[in-house]
């Protein structure tokens, strides 16, 4: 089955996410989803809590009767950008099993992955500053917009590293937990995949992220309640 490719690959939202502004200051939080996956009702819940020391870790989770998703990463924030440290992505669909680790080594300047990924895929790659890998970008998306930042980025997965870059589709008023909000559209395509995000201002995470391929939604997920 397909992985979630979250934003940023947003333009995936990210995708989707040299100024003075300020970047948001990460907080803990925990935001639930009414969710869609393959035109099946799911629930998505997105968490960041913090580790030992300046670590964080970010997850991602979508459930429904047929299939169960989830990506955790976790990271650092080193000279203003966040960094992967490691990661794990794991589905299960009726028997289909999937699981991938990831391990982004800075001080060695190389990212490997083991678990269910072909040999070719296991790497190394090269590391440059500002690296990220697919789920990052979700959180980066909101803090480059912010911050006036550029939306673009480079994505490190399973043995590739490619540019990443949203565009900004202007603004539109969308629903957030039953109230009006106006969001900021961004999107970003690739190939066969087009991902669209809605940014609300000091939101952490996008308040809606829309994942399309050949045409047809994949992933449609829409916040309903952050805390």
């Amino acid at each position: 089955m397909n992985r979630t490719r979250p934003l940023i690959r947003l333009p995936l939202l990210l995708g989707l996410l040299a100024a003075a502004v300020p970047a948001l200051a990460m907080e803990p939080f925990t935001a639930d989803y009414t969710a869609s996956y393959m035109g099946m009702r799911a629930d998505g819940t997105m968490t960041l809590a913090r580790e030992s020391g300046d670590r964080w870790k970010y997850s991602l989770r979508i459930r429904n009767q047929v299939a169960d998703l989830s990506q955790v990463t976790v990271f650092d924030e080193h000279q203003g950008t966040l960094r992967p440290l490691s990661s794990s992505d794991s589905s299960v669909a009726l028997i289909k099993r999937k699981s991938v680790q990831a391990n982004y080594d800075w001080k060695a300047g190389q990212a490997t992955w083991s678990g269910d990924v072909k040999p070719e895929r296991r790497g190394p790659v090269k590391l440059q500053p500002g690296d990220m890998d697919a789920l990052l970008i979700n959180l980066a998306v909101a803090r480059d917009l912010a911050a006036g930042k550029p939306l673009s980025s480079r994505l490190v997965d399973e043995g590739r590293a490619k540019p990443l870059r949203y565009e900004v589709a202007g603004k539109e008023q969308i629903t957030v937990a039953g109230k009006p909000r106006q969001a900021t559209k961004v999107v970003r395509r690739d190939d066969k995949r087009e991902t669209i995000a809605w940014i609300v201002a000091e939101m952490p995470v996008p308040a809606r992220i829309l994942q399309r391929e050949n045409g047809q939604d994949t992933i449609d997920l829409t916040l309903k309640a952050l805390r």
